[in-house]
């Protein structure tokens, strides 16, 4: 079962319970109501027996079936009207009796004609907030809280290019990642010096295709081989929140892996990398890297098979200036 089928599934869960909520506070409203108001219980009985009593009308006169059904329906509408005046005239609302949905348009169920009510599609992006570990900071770093003006807009001799202007064309790729995500598949790795905004590009494209209700895990170098060390050598340490991310590493619809480079390096942890960058690679599920290794030292940390998958099949963007955590510090 996919990362999506256990959300869904979890959430039709909740649908349920929330039924089941209404419906037991109805009864108990009810029986509190019929306990006051005899006369109340007595015209839901009635109210309840219409179906059954048209049917057995319709059956002995049918030519006059129009007639009775109209004979009923006013019959109907007197008994709703005495039942509304008996709860006003108690201190009750009209609507007292009536259930009480979180949801009045899908009546949690979710569903409005056989198509998913906005509650739902709503509950569907929170679950998947919720799972990419990125909910709280997206209030934050997102495209509408990007600021140019840490960035120099003076020329720097080594990329011909000044940092605003790299960074103005790195975050228009970002906006086109987003928007042809379902149309174009690919890849983006962002690197150079800490500080330049790497994670936070990442968590703006998080945000927007969060909202879209795709899903997205977010995981640092560290918290990744973290979890193939664990699912391989200490599966009593398993949880079913590091099963889920084991599964979602793979099956996402966006992996990023945020600060590659800061693990301990070894055999293993390299053909653990390989194994997750090619099985989503060769299933077409988009995954965005940010590390502080230049090119260069991604040949001295890595084998030649992971950078070959790399450069083969990721656009790379390196971002420039100075550290806009220092210049935040000073700028206060």
């Amino acid at each position: 079962m996919t990362i999506r089928e256990k959300q869904y599934k979890k959430i039709l869960r909740e649908y349920e319970l929330k039924r089941d909520a209404a419906n037991r506070a109805l009864k108990a409203r009810q029986e509190e109501v019929y306990k006051k108001i005899p006369r109340i219980a007595q015209i839901d009985e009635l109210l309840a027996k219409t179906g059954v009593e048209i049917s057995k009308m319709i059956l002995k006169d049918p030519l006059k079936a129009n007639e009775l059904i109209k004979s009923l329906e006013q019959k109907n509408m007197d008994l709703l009207i005495e039942k509304a005046e008996l709860l006003y005239v108690n201190g009750y609302d009209k609507n007292y009796l009536d259930p009480i949905y979180s949801c009045p348009r899908c009546k949690d169920t979710g569903y409005i004609d056989n198509s998913p009510c906005s509650c739902l599609k709503q509950a569907l992006i929170n679950v998947a907030y919720d799972q990419s570990n990125l909910k709280d900071i997206l209030s934050v770093e997102n495209f509408d809280n990007f600021n140019f003006d840490y960035y120099s807009d003076k020329v720097d001799p080594k990329f011909n290019i000044s940092p605003k202007e790299n960074i103005k064309q790195i975050y228009s790729h970002c906006i086109r990642f987003v928007k042809e995500f379902d149309k174009k598949f690919s890849n983006i790795i962002f690197y150079g010096d800490p500080g330049l905004g790497k994670t936070f590009l990442c968590n703006c494209i998080a945000k927007d295709l969060l909202d879209q209700g795709k899903t997205v895990l977010y995981l640092t170098a560290f918290q990744l081989f973290k979890l193939f060390e664990q699912e391989r050598f200490r599966k009593e340490e398993e949880t079913e929140d590091s099963k889920a991310y084991l599964d979602a590493i793979f099956t996402v619809d966006l992996l990023i892996i945020d600060d590659l480079g800061t693990e301990f390096s070894t055999s293993l942890t390299g053909a653990e990398l390989f194994n997750c960058l090619n099985s989503r690679l060769l299933d077409k599920k988009h995954t965005i890297i940010s590390t502080n290794l230049s090119p260069n030292d991604w040949q001295n940390q890595y084998s030649e098979r992971i950078v070959s998958r790399i450069f083969g099949n990721y656009k790379a963007f390196r971002l420039i200036g100075e550290d806009i955590r220092i210049i935040k510090k000073y700028v206060k």
